[in-house]
């Protein structure tokens, strides 16, 4: 472990199956698909899943679940060892186990089968309670939050405390600092009409005041989340960084457990929710919760919002027979004249890709106090133009080294270059590129706002 803040996870683990195949035919004694079996996976699902996914990269997690004596429960058992430490309450019945039947990644069916009843917790589990950084309360209606319940009680007033609610499940304790319902599920314990971001933002305020929590906030898919508090009328949305394309089984645990992590390591509740949508869009991106990587012998590191790569879009584009253009530059900060170009120069062809100076690169061409933006910064202002496919960062002070391998098709330079004066015309020739020089706007530039800006930053003497 790596000393990260603790967290404990309380709620009803399950173990998760999927059955892949394909299905290309339809049986003959029903209109049913018949599923070619390919693939047949098993793993801890419920709140097993959410303190998985937490103890990535790491943290210290408890996980404090009902577990019995049949097979499914030691199925969890065996698959969480090494990843969390479980704090049990004795199971009276079998673990739950959640079915799903997928043709060519699609679900066709679940089958739901087993359940028992949690018996009484013991000391341990105030124990562990006592020592959490953060509590997520990982409800799934199979009554373990029901059993812990006055142990929850206790810890709220002194611990950040995430619930992860459910319809048949039980009410969060008074206090909570997040409840995050997915739309769904607010719209079955609110009911109202419709389904507008205004809709969502009066359940989550309703729900709030009534559950006496400091505030929910609904997870909406590849809307985001949206968190509201009692008697505040202006909610705030929490956009994905990137539309997630994948299976989502699994992204509220993943959403859930990231925003119970964030807390534990001191986070406000936005910021904690932010954490919470990025992993979780790319967990989705991943494969959610049937990504076999998430069950390997040596846990992954916590999921990262996923980069462009600038070399495979750039063959892809180059594979149908496309144009590959490219730019550069330090874009430190970006302004009127860096955009125009960039639009004009993502008209010429299939892609656009930016050779971005490092930030030793910058402070080298520029001087002292420059970059005024780290290239973290520059990278993601000019990945979130419609105009640029992706941006490649290079360490040299020419983008020489980079375009050999790009070898794009054109390249482009804005302002009052000539191509003959341009240092990376001779490269571009050894694979038959085109470097060309597109018209700038006048009087825009990053050395002419940062001086504006001193200016403005300077009040003026007043005359003696």
């Amino acid at each position: 472990m790596t000393g990260r803040a603790p967290l404990v996870v309380v709620g009803d683990a399950l173990l998760d199956e999927d059955i892949e195949g394909v299905a290309t035919r339809l049986s003959p004694d029903a209109p049913a698909p018949v599923v070619d079996v390919t693939e047949d996976r098993r793993h801890p699902g419920g709140a097993g899943l959410a303190a998985a996914l937490a103890a990535r990269g790491g943290r210290e997690v408890v996980l404090v679940t009902a577990l019995g004596d049949d097979s499914a429960s030691e199925a969890v058992r065996r698959d969480l060892r090494g990843r969390v430490r479980l704090v049990e309450i004795p199971l009276k019945g079998s673990l739950p186990v959640k079915t799903r039947v997928l043709a060519s990644g699609r679900p066709l069916v679940r089958i739901d089968r087993g359940g028992g009843t949690p018996g009484e917790p013991d000391a341990a589990v105030r124990e562990a309670l006592a020592q959490a950084h953060a509590v997520l309360v990982a409800d799934y209606g199979r009554h373990t939050a029901g059993a812990v319940r006055e142990h929850l009680r206790a810890v709220v007033p002194r611990t950040p405390l995430v619930w992860d609610p459910h319809p048949r499940g039980e009410t969060p304790v008074p206090g909570a600092r997040l409840v995050t319902p997915n739309a769904a599920e607010a719209s079955a314990l609110c009911p109202g009409d419709g389904d507008s971001l205004r809709a969502y933002a009066d359940r989550a305020a309703r729900l709030a005041e009534r559950w006496q929590a400091a505030g929910v906030a609904v997870t909406l898919g590849d809307r985001g989340a949206l968190l509201a508090r009692p008697g505040d009328g202006t909610p705030m949305l929490v956009p994905p960084p990137y539309r997630a394309s994948g299976d989502p089984c699994g992204a509220g645990d993943c959403f859930a457990a990231a925003t119970a992590a964030a807390l534990a390591d001191g986070a406000l509740p936005e910021e904690a929710l932010q954490r919470g949508v990025a992993e979780a869009a790319a967990f989705v991106s991943a494969g959610g919760a049937g990504n076999p990587a998430l069950w390997r012998t040596s846990p992954p590191p916590a999921a990262q919002t996923p980069r462009t790569d600038a070399f495979a879009v750039a063959e892809r584009v180059r594979a149908r027979g496309g144009t590959v253009v490219a730019t550069g530059g330090c874009f430190d900060l970006l302004h009127a004249g860096h955009v125009g170009l960039l639009e004009s120069a993502r008209r010429i062809g299939d892609c656009l890709i930016v050779c971005l100076n490092s930030d030793p690169s910058v402070a080298r061409l520029k001087g002292p106090g420059r970059p005024l933006n780290t290239v973290a910064d520059r990278v993601r202002v000019l990945e979130a133009l419609g105009s640029v496919d992706a941006v490649a960062v290079f360490e040299e002070d020419t983008p020489e080294t980079v375009l050999k391998r790009l070898q794009p098709d054109v390249w482009v330079k804005g302002g009052d270059y000539s191509v003959q004066d341009l240092p990376e015309a001779e490269a571009l020739r050894a694979w038959g590129g085109q470097a060309v020089v597109l018209p700038y706007l006048d009087g825009r530039s990053t050395t002419l706002l940062a001086r504006r800006a001193a200016r403005a930053a300077v009040p003026p003497v007043p005359p003696s």
